[in-house]
């Protein structure tokens, strides 16, 4: 029977040469959680073999169960009900109850919680492994962040009496942000919240395009302070679903039917203050959002692999001319070109949640209680790398969530492509994987929102500093050519970058694109190269990926630092003028 982590071998591969050792060190605090929890690690080896024993357990239920069931969820979708709840489909809520069972909706809460306390990093193998049984499914269970958000910012009264019935899986919540007039702008929030003169909360509002708003529970970003209309405005407070939460409407959309996307309508709905006030957008929802952002990043590879697979599997069976079609040049190009992306991604998306879990241990060790303990040098040196691997996390997050989606949908229109008209029917289900991939690069920020988030840190020097890093490593002799190439690229994206600065912040958004995709190129060099110290075959793909990329990356610092501004100066001219009285 297929088990999708098992059978994965890039997934094992990553699994096993990823210092997931040193992650446990982080997550068990050097074990010590293993006197008092019985299922805790003991020691390095022993929390390895726990992620493992849990993601072959993922990768069983989404082999042998949520895929099975995949179809019928796409196509029974969910159900309104006159009272203004929301019925799931019989499979989703068939695979949250196996998943519930299986106690994996807790994956990164602490054990006192019930939690599986894991890193980000095998969160986000888990979350790749559901998305290829079934995407719309990972839009629930890798909500997960909601009670991140909860166990970061919420009071200790919050945490436990929410907390254990989102490990258990009683609970699964919603990130209520985004409203009808204000779509990415979520400074723009209308929604307000007050108190009453008893200090109680409350909520009044319409929010739209809410991901599983039938949820039990609710994180919503609503305005506080009526004096202040821009963020600083804004905080965030939990509700749960009940009789003064009313789901208006389910949206119609093109794919990922078995996840609900809800109009919710707040009238006077009680609610607690997570956190403090104003707060809410900064740094609470920022925080909600760039979790969500790399559970996205994971989507996109479930997806991409589930396509691509399809595609690997006709081709080898199809025969045109007297040959199977994996045989004829176009073909095999495709399915290595979707391959080797589909792995670029996933090296890209598992360093991100790397450097995150890393991230959030260093910013603990330098702001708990423990950073007293600490010699002027050492404290010195934790606070150097905390900031290190912030700068990286805010960098790699919108990159590996831009990098991953784009890919995907590329990954999934290729795999149509493979099918040829057998692809356009429901007889196979790559039309649903084109469908489920669409979202992708739209929700939780577009690309191009991603591109204004990553790029700051690309021009800023944070790339540049972990490229010369790569650069000062000892490099086996039979790669040195490549990281010559490597080196190359990065010395024409500083050149690019210097012609950048002298144009101004317009001219850095106007060439954003071009400088983030020269980045991942770069970034995805380094990391198969890294892969390559371990693996003859991912030699080959280094030298694929690296020698396909060069070019690219050269065309693009040539054309940025062309000067060329006729996007923005000759738009009109190039476009036509817009006719407010047609419009």
């Amino acid at each position: 029977m297929p088990n999708f982590f098992t059978e994965n071998e890039d997934i094992v591969f990553n699994f096993k040469t990823m210092d997931l050792g040193r992650l446990a060190r982080f997550m068990e605090e050097d074990f010590r959680f293993a006197k008092e929890v019985d299922y805790a690690p003991e020691n390095e080896q022993d929390a390895i073999d726990n992620y493992r024993r849990i993601l072959t357990t993922v990768g069983q239920i989404a082999g042998e169960f949520i895929a099975e069931q995949a179809e019928s969820v796409d196509r029974e979708g969910n159900t309104l009900c006159e009272d203004g709840t929301v019925r799931y489909s019989q499979g989703i809520t068939k695979d949250l109850e196996m998943l519930g069972k299986a106690q994996t909706m807790g994956f990164t809460l602490p054990y006192r919680f019930g939690g599986l306390n894991c890193p980000n990093l095998v969160y986000t193998m888990a979350n790749e492994i559901v998305s290829r049984g079934d995407a719309s499914l990972m839009n629930i269970f890798g909500l997960q962040g909601i009670a991140e958000t909860i166990n970061a910012f919420g009071s200790e009264e919050i945490k436990q009496q929410y907390l254990p019935h989102f490990a258990s899986g009683k609970y699964t919540g919603a990130m209520v942000l985004t409203e009808p007039d204000a779509g990415s702008d979520l400074q723009a929030c209308k929604c307000r919240a007050y108190q009453d003169s008893n200090g109680k909360w409350y909520i009044n509002g319409v929010k739209r395009f809410i991901t599983n708003g039938c949820g039990e529970i609710l994180l919503v970003m609503a305005r506080t302070e009526e004096d202040r209309s821009d963020g600083s405005g804004l905080s965030l407070l939990l509700c749960e679903r009940g009789p003064r939460v009313k789901i208006r409407r389910l949206e119609e959309k093109l794919g990922i039917h078995g996840s609900p996307t809800c109009e919710i309508f707040f009238d006077d709905t009680p609610a607690v203050l997570i956190g403090e006030r104003r707060r809410g957008l900064v740094p609470y929802v920022m925080s909600l959002m760039n979790g969500a952002r790399l559970g996205i990043a994971s989507q996109s590879l479930g997806i991409a692999e589930a396509a691509y697979n399809v595609a690997r599997d006709y081709g080898h069976s199809r025969k045109q001319f007297g040959v199977t079609i994996d045989q004829l040049p176009a073909v095999r190009d495709l399915l290595v070109e979707m391959k080797i992306s589909i792995e670029a991604a996933r090296a890209l998306t598992y360093e991100c949640a790397r450097v995150v879990d890393h991230e959030r241990w260093y910013l603990w060790k330098t702001e708990s209680d423990q950073a007293d303990s600490f010699d002027k040098d050492t404290l010195k040196k934790l606070k150097e790398d905390s900031r290190k691997y912030k700068r990286l996390a805010a960098m790699l997050t919108p990159m590996c969530k831009y990098y991953s989606s784009e890919m995907c949908n590329k990954v999934a229109y290729d795999a149509m492509q493979v099918l040829g008209g057998s692809g356009y029917m429901k007889d196979y289900p790559v039309e649903r994987h084109y469908r489920d991939a669409r979202i992708t690069n739209i929700y939780e920020g577009t690309s191009q929102l991603q591109v204004v988030a990553a790029v700051r840190g690309i021009a800023s020097g944070t790339a540049g500093k972990a490229f010369e890093e790569y650069q000062a490593q000892q490099w086996p002799v039979e790669l040195a050519d490549l990281v010559a190439i490597q080196k190359k690229g990065g010395d024409d994206l500083a050149e690019a970058l210097a012609e950048v600065k002298k144009n101004g912040i317009e001219y850095m958004d106007l060439y954003g694109r071009k400088i983030v995709d020269i980045g991942c190129d770069l970034f995805l060099g380094y990391l198969f190269l890294q892969q390559a110290r371990n693996c003859d075959r991912k030699k080959e793909v280094a030298r694929r990926f690296i020698t396909t990329a060069a070019p690219r990356i050269a065309a693009n610092c040539r054309l940025i630092k062309s000067g060329d501004r006729s996007t923005m100066d000759k738009f009109e001219l190039i476009v036509g003028k817009f006719d407010d009285s047609v419009a």
